[in-house]
């Protein structure tokens, strides 16, 4: 993927994946068959349902023969209980689809379909107007990437709503069985990175006008964090929907400069160590709160759960982060952040070093650039 400084998505792992060894491959054959998401740390059962949401006034963006512009969206909630039926991560065909796009071949190709997850599909949500937050993942990336971090945030409380940005994803399962696959991968669209930052601002604002329709939503508490190109479509929905009152950029180039105008909500920064230069320059524009943290070890996959799962398959990407910890960091930080901006409780994780933290620093552009 040419427009992309660090590795972005998917594909990219296909270059990571050149630095493993053949000993990595022997480990994989023998890693265990069953990876798992780390069980999240707030008070409440989650429970998760999936929509399939259809938006009639616009095509398609990228297969306008396809008719109006499709999602499907996935939403956390906190439950009244625990259930009985445990969600499914992905399908063994989603699975095989994302391996594949990656050549990752050491490992069954259902494998990533055995995923144990935390949230179940048999429960009712607990009643309440609750905050939402709205995730987007990495170019070629499926919705369920950002699985452990939107469990996480459900279980403290807030409603979680993660869109597969379809044709832009390695695989999109409808409810007909239908399964898309990455259009824009194979069509070397000019200019791709800023449309689609447009098109994904434009596909957040569609799910919004659907889901604040429910007496769940507490509309006038509502952000966003997305990862890499996802990450870069925070800025431009903030900036085209007001209803959007913070966002995260998770490891993403942005594709689209913030204006000189500058963006005056919260926006947080957190990446692996780099002198972005995209996020030296909006850094610069952000006129609001704002942080840039920088996580020692990490890898681009390391703001999914593919840093985790991988891992736990046996495939090395390269990340320095153990076990869960990838998860872990990110997890604590994106929920500070929308503690503070959502519900106005005090981060002090926000503010200064963590012992329990020491893999993640503080940056500044003007006096300590991240890399």
């Amino acid at each position: 993927m040419p427009y992309h400084k660090r590795p972005r998505g998917l594909l990219a792992l296909v270059g990571l994946l050149a630095v493993a060894t053949a000993a990595s491959s022997a480990h994989a054959a023998a890693a265990a068959s069953t990876p798992y998401l780390p069980a999240p740390t707030g008070a409440h059962p989650v429970g998760t349902t999936s929509l399939h949401l259809t938006d009639k006034s616009r095509p398609d963006p990228w297969v306008p023969a396809a008719g109006a512009r499709e999602l499907m969206v996935s939403l956390w909630f906190p439950a009244k209980s625990r259930g009985e039926r445990p969600a499914r991560y992905m399908t063994p065909k989603e699975s095989e689809l994302l391996l594949r796009s990656a050549d990752i071949t050491s490992v069954p190709p259902d494998v990533l379909s055995r995923t144990r997850v935390n949230a179940y599909t048999d429960v009712k949500p607990l009643g309440g107007k609750r905050p939402l937050v709205v995730l987007s993942p990495g170019m070629g990336w499926l919705r369920t990437s950002l699985t452990s971090l939107a469990e996480e945030l459900a279980s403290s409380g807030y409603l979680v709503a993660a869109i597969d940005h379809t044709y832009e994803t390695h695989a999109t399962t409808f409810p007909d069985g239908r399964v898309t696959t990455c259009a824009t991968c194979e069509l070397g669209i000019e200019d791709f990175p800023r449309l689609a930052v447009e098109s994904r601002a434009r596909d957040v604002s569609f799910v919004l006008d659907e889901l604040t329709r429910s007496p769940m939503v507490d509309a006038s508490r509502i952000a966003m964090a997305g990862m890499s190109l996802g990450g870069a479509s925070v800025g431009e929905t903030m900036l085209t929907d007001p209803r959007v009152r913070a966002g995260i950029n998770l490891d993403g180039t942005n594709f689209k400069p913030l204006p000189a105008t500058g963006l005056s909500r919260p926006f947080m920064f957190f990446g692996a160590p780099a002198a972005e230069p995209s996020w030296v320059r909006d850094y610069q524009r952000l006129t609001g709160w704002k942080r840039w943290f920088a996580v020692q070890g990490s890898v681009h996959t390391s703001f999914t759960d593919y840093d985790m799962l991988t891992n736990q398959i046996g495939v090395d990407l390269g990340s320095k982060l153990p076990g869960t910890r990838s998860a872990v960091i990110t997890r604590a930080y994106v929920e500070a952040f929308f503690d503070l901006h959502l519900r106005g409780t005090p981060q002090p994780l926000l503010e200064r070093p963590s012992t329990h933290f020491p893999e993640v620093r503080s940056c500044t552009p003007e006096t300590q650039p991240c890399q």
